[in-house]
Protein backbone atom coordinates (compact mmCIF):
# COMPACT_ATOMS: atom_id res chain seq x y z
CA UNK A 1 0.00 0.00 0.00
CA UNK A 2 1.69 3.57 -0.84
CA UNK A 3 0.12 6.41 -0.02
CA UNK A 4 -1.35 7.72 -3.51
CA UNK A 5 -3.02 4.64 -3.47
CA UNK A 6 -4.72 5.18 0.06
CA UNK A 7 -5.54 9.17 -0.82
CA UNK A 8 -7.35 7.80 -3.71
CA UNK A 9 -9.14 5.52 -1.92
CA UNK A 10 -10.19 8.00 1.01
CA UNK A 11 -11.26 10.18 -2.09
CA UNK A 12 -13.58 7.93 -3.26
CA UNK A 13 -14.72 7.00 0.30
CA UNK A 14 -15.65 10.34 1.29
CA UNK A 15 -16.87 11.32 -2.09
CA UNK A 16 -19.17 7.99 -2.84
CA UNK A 17 -18.13 8.31 -5.85
CA UNK A 18 -14.88 7.36 -8.60
CA UNK A 19 -15.97 10.47 -10.51
CA UNK A 20 -16.14 12.95 -8.12
CA UNK A 21 -13.21 11.39 -6.81
CA UNK A 22 -11.25 11.87 -10.02
CA UNK A 23 -12.37 15.87 -9.99
CA UNK A 24 -11.36 16.65 -6.29
CA UNK A 25 -7.60 14.46 -6.88
CA UNK A 26 -7.64 15.97 -10.64
CA UNK A 27 -6.66 12.97 -11.95
CA UNK A 28 -8.91 10.68 -14.48
CA UNK A 29 -11.49 8.59 -13.43
CA UNK A 30 -9.99 5.38 -15.15
CA UNK A 31 -6.88 5.83 -13.33
CA UNK A 32 -9.05 6.31 -10.18
CA UNK A 33 -10.78 3.27 -10.57
CA UNK A 34 -7.80 1.31 -11.63
CA UNK A 35 -5.75 2.29 -8.44
CA UNK A 36 -8.88 1.21 -6.51
CA UNK A 37 -9.06 -2.60 -8.12
CA UNK A 38 -5.36 -2.72 -8.05
CA UNK A 39 -5.77 -1.97 -3.65
CA UNK A 40 -8.31 -4.53 -3.45
CA UNK A 41 -6.43 -6.78 -5.44
CA UNK A 42 -3.58 -6.41 -3.28
CA UNK A 43 -5.50 -6.62 0.12
CA UNK A 44 -7.78 -9.87 -1.13
CA UNK A 45 -11.02 -7.67 -0.46
CA UNK A 46 -13.47 -6.04 -1.81
CA UNK A 47 -13.48 -2.27 -0.47
CA UNK A 48 -16.54 -0.84 -2.28
CA UNK A 49 -20.07 -1.98 -3.70
CA UNK A 50 -20.95 -0.51 -6.53
CA UNK A 51 -24.35 1.14 -6.69
CA UNK A 52 -25.32 3.02 -9.96
CA UNK A 53 -22.59 5.88 -10.37
CA UNK A 54 -22.09 5.58 -6.72
CA UNK A 55 -19.64 3.82 -4.74
CA UNK A 56 -20.44 2.50 -0.90
CA UNK A 57 -17.96 1.20 1.45
CA UNK A 58 -17.96 -2.49 2.53
CA UNK A 59 -17.11 -3.51 6.17
CA UNK A 60 -13.93 -4.24 4.67
CA UNK A 61 -13.66 -0.91 3.56
CA UNK A 62 -14.37 0.77 6.80
CA UNK A 63 -12.19 -0.80 8.26
CA UNK A 64 -9.33 0.09 5.78
CA UNK A 65 -10.77 3.90 5.85
CA UNK A 66 -9.87 4.34 9.92
CA UNK A 67 -6.49 3.21 9.25
CA UNK A 68 -6.12 5.29 5.85
CA UNK A 69 -7.03 8.67 7.84
CA UNK A 70 -4.10 7.84 10.50
CA UNK A 71 -1.47 6.68 8.15
CA UNK A 72 -2.32 9.83 5.51
CA UNK A 73 -2.79 12.13 8.72
CA UNK A 74 1.13 10.83 10.24
CA UNK A 75 2.36 11.37 6.92
CA UNK A 76 1.37 14.74 6.91
CA UNK A 77 2.47 15.51 10.42
CA UNK A 78 6.02 13.85 9.48
CA UNK A 79 6.27 16.05 6.57
CA UNK A 80 5.66 19.25 8.61
CA UNK A 81 8.18 18.02 11.37
CA UNK A 82 11.13 18.35 9.36
CA UNK A 83 10.74 21.71 8.39
CA UNK A 84 9.33 23.20 12.00
CA UNK A 85 10.21 26.83 11.57
CA UNK A 86 8.55 26.96 8.16
CA UNK A 87 4.32 26.52 7.96
CA UNK A 88 3.41 24.75 5.34
CA UNK A 89 0.83 21.69 3.28
CA UNK A 90 -2.25 20.89 4.44
CA UNK A 91 -4.27 21.50 7.74
CA UNK A 92 -7.48 19.66 7.99
CA UNK A 93 -9.38 22.49 10.59
CA UNK A 94 -13.24 21.86 11.51
CA UNK A 95 -15.39 24.75 13.26
CA UNK A 96 -18.70 25.28 14.27
CA UNK A 97 -20.71 27.47 11.68
CA UNK A 98 -20.68 30.58 13.98
CA UNK A 99 -16.95 30.11 14.70
CA UNK A 100 -16.40 30.23 10.65
CA UNK A 101 -18.59 33.57 9.84
CA UNK A 102 -17.72 35.90 12.63
CA UNK A 103 -14.38 34.29 14.07
CA UNK A 104 -12.36 32.83 11.47
CA UNK A 105 -11.90 35.39 8.54
CA UNK A 106 -9.70 37.65 9.98
CA UNK A 107 -6.86 34.75 10.80
CA UNK A 108 -7.44 32.89 8.34
CA UNK A 109 -6.31 36.10 6.08
CA UNK A 110 -3.44 36.82 8.49
CA UNK A 111 -2.49 33.17 7.91
CA UNK A 112 -2.35 32.87 4.35
CA UNK A 113 -0.26 36.04 4.10
CA UNK A 114 2.81 35.26 6.48
CA UNK A 115 2.74 31.71 5.27
CA UNK A 116 1.16 31.01 1.76
CA UNK A 117 1.90 27.44 1.94
CA UNK A 118 -0.19 27.11 4.21
CA UNK A 119 -3.53 24.79 2.42
CA UNK A 120 -6.22 24.81 4.54
CA UNK A 121 -9.45 22.57 4.08
CA UNK A 122 -12.34 24.02 5.83
CA UNK A 123 -15.25 21.78 7.41
CA UNK A 124 -18.29 22.96 9.48
CA UNK A 125 -19.87 21.03 11.37
CA UNK A 126 -21.20 20.82 15.49
CA UNK A 127 -19.30 20.72 17.80
CA UNK A 128 -19.40 16.68 19.14
CA UNK A 129 -18.77 15.48 15.37
CA UNK A 130 -16.16 17.88 14.66
CA UNK A 131 -14.20 16.32 17.82
CA UNK A 132 -14.61 12.71 16.53
CA UNK A 133 -13.29 13.58 13.15
CA UNK A 134 -10.09 14.67 15.44
CA UNK A 135 -10.24 11.53 17.34
CA UNK A 136 -10.62 9.82 14.11
CA UNK A 137 -7.63 11.66 12.43
CA UNK A 138 -10.70 12.71 9.92
CA UNK A 139 -9.30 16.14 11.02
CA UNK A 140 -6.44 17.66 12.30
CA UNK A 141 -8.26 20.17 15.14
CA UNK A 142 -11.27 21.73 15.17
CA UNK A 143 -12.81 25.19 16.82
CA UNK A 144 -15.24 23.80 18.54
CA UNK A 145 -17.84 24.29 22.33
CA UNK A 146 -16.42 22.92 24.81
CA UNK A 147 -17.48 20.78 26.25
CA UNK A 148 -19.49 18.90 23.58
CA UNK A 149 -22.64 17.18 24.35
CA UNK A 150 -22.14 13.30 25.45
CA UNK A 151 -18.51 13.66 25.08
CA UNK A 152 -17.28 10.42 27.17
CA UNK A 153 -14.43 10.65 29.63
CA UNK A 154 -11.56 9.94 27.11
CA UNK A 155 -10.78 12.85 27.11
CA UNK A 156 -6.81 12.25 27.60
CA UNK A 157 -6.76 11.49 23.76
CA UNK A 158 -7.47 15.18 23.32
CA UNK A 159 -5.95 18.17 23.59
CA UNK A 160 -7.38 21.90 24.38
CA UNK A 161 -6.33 25.33 23.40
CA UNK A 162 -8.52 28.51 24.86
CA UNK A 163 -9.66 30.67 22.21
CA UNK A 164 -12.18 32.87 22.82
CA UNK A 165 -15.18 33.22 25.44
CA UNK A 166 -18.80 33.35 23.54
CA UNK A 167 -21.54 35.67 24.84
CA UNK A 168 -24.57 33.68 23.95
CA UNK A 169 -28.16 34.94 23.61
CA UNK A 170 -31.50 33.51 23.82
CA UNK A 171 -33.49 34.56 21.22
CA UNK A 172 -37.15 34.82 21.17
CA UNK A 173 -39.81 36.30 19.22
CA UNK A 174 -40.11 40.23 19.80
CA UNK A 175 -43.77 40.21 20.81
CA UNK A 176 -42.64 37.95 23.95
CA UNK A 177 -42.58 38.76 27.73
CA UNK A 178 -39.76 39.60 30.08
CA UNK A 179 -37.78 36.40 30.84
CA UNK A 180 -36.30 36.15 33.88
CA UNK A 181 -36.17 32.55 34.35
CA UNK A 182 -37.23 29.28 32.50
CA UNK A 183 -40.79 29.07 34.02
CA UNK A 184 -41.36 33.07 32.18
CA UNK A 185 -40.91 30.77 28.65
CA UNK A 186 -43.89 30.98 26.58
CA UNK A 187 -42.67 28.99 23.88
CA UNK A 188 -41.41 25.32 23.93
CA UNK A 189 -39.88 24.61 20.78
CA UNK A 190 -36.28 25.20 19.84
CA UNK A 191 -34.43 25.76 16.45
CA UNK A 192 -31.34 24.98 16.45
CA UNK A 193 -28.55 22.73 14.74
CA UNK A 194 -28.40 19.02 14.50
CA UNK A 195 -27.92 17.21 17.56
CA UNK A 196 -23.83 16.94 18.95
CA UNK A 197 -24.33 21.05 18.62
CA UNK A 198 -23.33 22.67 22.44
CA UNK A 199 -25.56 25.37 22.14
CA UNK A 200 -28.68 23.27 21.18
CA UNK A 201 -27.49 21.00 24.63
CA UNK A 202 -27.88 24.65 26.18
CA UNK A 203 -30.85 25.61 25.05
CA UNK A 204 -32.81 21.80 25.37
CA UNK A 205 -31.30 22.61 28.99
CA UNK A 206 -32.90 25.51 29.52
CA UNK A 207 -36.07 25.10 28.05
CA UNK A 208 -36.75 21.73 29.85
CA UNK A 209 -36.65 23.66 32.85
CA UNK A 210 -39.51 25.43 32.12
CA UNK A 211 -42.08 22.33 33.26
CA UNK A 212 -41.95 20.93 36.46
CA UNK A 213 -41.44 17.86 34.97
CA UNK A 214 -38.53 18.53 33.01
CA UNK A 215 -40.27 17.75 29.66
CA UNK A 216 -37.95 18.57 26.90
CA UNK A 217 -38.53 21.19 24.12
CA UNK A 218 -39.26 20.06 20.72
CA UNK A 219 -36.69 20.68 18.34
CA UNK A 220 -36.64 22.44 14.85
CA UNK A 221 -33.30 21.02 13.23
CA UNK A 222 -32.31 24.00 10.67
CA UNK A 223 -28.76 24.54 8.68
CA UNK A 224 -27.97 27.89 9.21
CA UNK A 225 -28.07 30.72 11.76
CA UNK A 226 -30.17 32.82 9.13
CA UNK A 227 -32.91 29.95 9.22
CA UNK A 228 -33.09 29.73 12.94
CA UNK A 229 -33.50 33.48 13.51
CA UNK A 230 -36.44 33.78 10.89
CA UNK A 231 -38.17 31.43 13.07
CA UNK A 232 -37.78 32.63 16.20
CA UNK A 233 -39.01 36.16 14.43
CA UNK A 234 -41.97 34.32 13.25
CA UNK A 235 -42.69 33.67 16.77
CA UNK A 236 -42.64 29.91 16.45
CA UNK A 237 -39.62 29.14 19.06
CA UNK A 238 -36.63 30.05 20.67
CA UNK A 239 -33.21 29.90 19.91
CA UNK A 240 -29.71 29.96 21.41
CA UNK A 241 -27.20 32.55 19.67
CA UNK A 242 -23.87 33.57 19.77
CA UNK A 243 -23.56 37.42 20.09
CA UNK A 244 -20.92 37.63 17.46
CA UNK A 245 -23.24 36.02 14.68
CA UNK A 246 -25.64 38.82 15.60
CA UNK A 247 -23.38 41.12 15.64
CA UNK A 248 -22.54 39.64 12.05
CA UNK A 249 -25.72 40.80 10.27
CA UNK A 250 -26.53 43.86 9.11
CA UNK A 251 -30.48 43.78 9.66
CA UNK A 252 -31.28 41.41 12.64
CA UNK A 253 -34.54 39.98 12.42
CA UNK A 254 -36.89 41.58 14.74
CA UNK A 255 -36.28 38.93 17.76
CA UNK A 256 -36.12 39.67 21.80
CA UNK A 257 -32.35 38.85 23.46
CA UNK A 258 -32.45 37.60 26.50
CA UNK A 259 -28.39 36.87 28.11
CA UNK A 260 -27.32 33.35 28.56
CA UNK A 261 -24.05 33.52 29.76
CA UNK A 262 -20.87 32.56 28.05
CA UNK A 263 -18.89 29.10 26.87
CA UNK A 264 -15.82 28.90 25.99
CA UNK A 265 -14.44 28.08 21.95
CA UNK A 266 -11.50 26.27 22.18
CA UNK A 267 -9.11 24.57 19.57
CA UNK A 268 -9.09 20.81 19.94
CA UNK A 269 -6.41 18.44 18.73
CA UNK A 270 -5.15 15.11 19.03
CA UNK A 271 -2.57 14.23 21.89
CA UNK A 272 0.80 14.96 20.76
CA UNK A 273 -0.14 15.65 17.46
CA UNK A 274 1.81 18.73 16.04
CA UNK A 275 2.60 20.72 13.04
CA UNK A 276 4.16 24.18 12.24
CA UNK A 277 0.67 25.13 10.06
CA UNK A 278 -1.31 24.42 13.46
CA UNK A 279 1.05 26.51 15.46
CA UNK A 280 0.59 29.33 12.68
CA UNK A 281 -2.93 28.76 12.73
CA UNK A 282 -2.77 29.19 16.38
CA UNK A 283 -0.66 32.59 16.76
CA UNK A 284 -2.79 33.69 13.86
CA UNK A 285 -5.98 32.84 16.36
CA UNK A 286 -4.52 34.70 18.89
CA UNK A 287 -4.24 37.99 16.66
CA UNK A 288 -1.48 40.17 16.26
CA UNK A 289 1.85 39.83 17.95
CA UNK A 290 0.73 36.02 18.88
Amino acid sequence: MDLIALEIFRAVATEGSATRAAERLGRAQSNVTTRVQQLEEQLGATLFLREGRGMVLTPEGETLLGYAQRLLALADEAAQAVHPGRPGGRLRLGAMESTAAARLPGPLAALHARWPGVRIELCTGPSRALVDQVRTHALDAALVAWPPPGLDAATDALETTPVVTEALQLALPAAHGPVACPADLAVNTLAAFAPGCTYRRMGEDYLARRSPDGTPPQVLELASYHAILACVAAGRCAAVVPQAVIDLMRDPPPVRLVPMGECDTVLVQRRGYRSAALDALRAALRGPGG
